[in-house]
């Protein structure tokens, strides 16, 4: 009889209360450090204020890496996919205090215990990459991403010290089937979306493809005002990235365009420049003294500009 109450004990273990309080409260710091970083990608907050540096939080946030995509011109950063996550910790972690049925409340116990390993292992994982990425690529610090890298690492540690997990064989042989997983996911995009990996790209030449699109006469002016207040493309002749930039403008505004070569193959390309300007990611423009990486629309290129004519691009 003892046996079977210890057994029933066992099915009944919800975990650590208090370890879910700590994951909630690590969650929500981590909902707020990513979703500051997204919101000031966003322009919706000035910018933040880094400890250790602005120039190397900007560098690492502002890089390749730094955005899942954008289309035209709006940019959905890396930051947004971290501040999801840590919004579905912090609803896990917390589901379980409402009030249910007692066999209900065990049920979804355990498996929000689940839900918080698989998400938090996958954070951890690929926290490590983006470390390695910042610390080998990008040569940069920057404290958000180490406080989000700690947060879901503490996350992790809890998670499987207060998940009250039976089988630890089973918990061990989806850590490891995760942990290959998202190490090889990660890599391949880090891979893919590296500025100074050449992409596949139909060339006849280093001067990159030809403009196709006709320039409408607001983007010639917004190329005259860009060149006027000394405003610099930074690209690539093989990014595509820096194709459809130009492609934007148009073939005659483009060629108005200050654009500097960083390519090292390139036609009159200037290198050493792009590295001095700290470049890490194609296309890049300085405006006043400010490198902002990725592709602007004309719309955002005016507004960072202070341009003041026609819009009707």
């Amino acid at each position: 009889m003892g046996t079977n109450r210890l057994k029933s004990r066992r099915r009944q273990d919800q975990g650590s209360k208090l370890a879910r309080i700590f994951i909630a409260i690590l969650g929500t710091i981590g909902v707020i450090d990513t979703g500051s970083i997204t919101l000031e990608r966003w322009g919706w907050i000035n910018s933040l204020s880094c400890p250790g540096g602005l120039e190397g939080c900007d560098k690492v946030l502002k890089s390749a890496w730094g955005t899942i995509f954008a289309i035209n011109g709006f940019e959905i950063p890396l930051s947004f996919v971290g501040f999801l996550s840590y919004l579905a910790i912090l609803f896990l972690a917390i589901i379980p205090f409402s009030p249910l049925e007692s066999g209900k409340k065990i049920d979804l116990s355990r498996n929000t215990w689940w839900g918080l390993f698989i998400i938090s292992t996958c954070m951890t994982i690929f926290s490590f990459v983006l470390m390695g990425i910042m610390v080998m690529k990008i040569q940069a610090f920057c404290f958000f991403c180490i406080l989000s890298a700690v947060i879901s690492s503490l996350i992790l540690i809890l998670t499987i010290i207060g998940g009250g997990w039976e089988e630890k064989r089973d918990l061990l042989f989806r850590g490891l089937l995760i942990t290959i997983v998202v190490l090889l996911g990660g890599l391949i995009w880090s891979s893919s979306v590296d500025p100074n990996k050449k992409e596949t790209l139909i060339i006849d030449s280093n001067l990159g493809p030809i403009i196709e699109n006709k320039s409408s006469l607001a983007a010639i002016e917004l190329a005259n005002h860009l060149k006027e207040k000394n405003i610099i493309l930074y690209s690539a002749y093989w990014c595509p990235h820096c194709h459809d930039q130009k492609e934007m403008f148009g073939k005659e505004a483009a060629s108005n365009l200050i654009s500097i070569e960083c390519a090292i193959d390139g036609n009159n390309s200037k290198p050493e420049l792009c590295e001095s300007k700290g470049i890490t990611g194609f296309p890049s423009w300085e405006i006043k003294g400010k490198i902002e990486s990725g592709v602007k629309s004309l719309d955002q290129l005016a507004e960072l500009s202070e341009y003041k004519g026609s819009r009707d691009f």
